[in-house]
């Protein structure tokens, strides 16, 4: 959020923060959504790349196109497990599943 338009809200009396302090959440929990969140996106880009529906990428890994549809929208029901799994299978190295996680936070694509 820009700096002038937090300072507008606080100003009108509204309280702005983050979904950690909304949420309770410790840096633990917000460090494992970050994880599940960028191997979410890491996963939809490895499927973009390689120029495949979802319904194809479900084959590959053994899966249905609605659970890919899951897994790329960083559902909770979807394990990290499965997530890495789906990864592996489709061709990432164990190299680009280290840099997507140790680069929580940012944009899978430009790792």
């Amino acid at each position: 959020m820009k700096k002038g338009k937090k300072e507008k809200l606080e100003r009108a009396g509204w309280v702005v923060g983050g979904a950690e302090e909304f949420l309770d959440l410790s840096d633990a929990e917000m460090a494992l959504i970050d994880v599940r969140v960028s191997l979410a996106k890491a996963l939809r880009h490895r499927r973009q790349k390689m120029k495949i529906s979802q319904a194809t990428f479900a084959k590959r890994v053994g899966s249905s196109q609605s659970r890919v549809a899951k897994m790329e929208a960083g559902d909770p029901s979807v394990s990290i497990d499965l997530l890495l799994r789906s990864l592996i299978t489709s061709g990432s190295s164990a190299e680009e599943i280290g840099r997507v996680i140790a680069a929580a936070g940012l944009d899978p694509a430009t790792v």
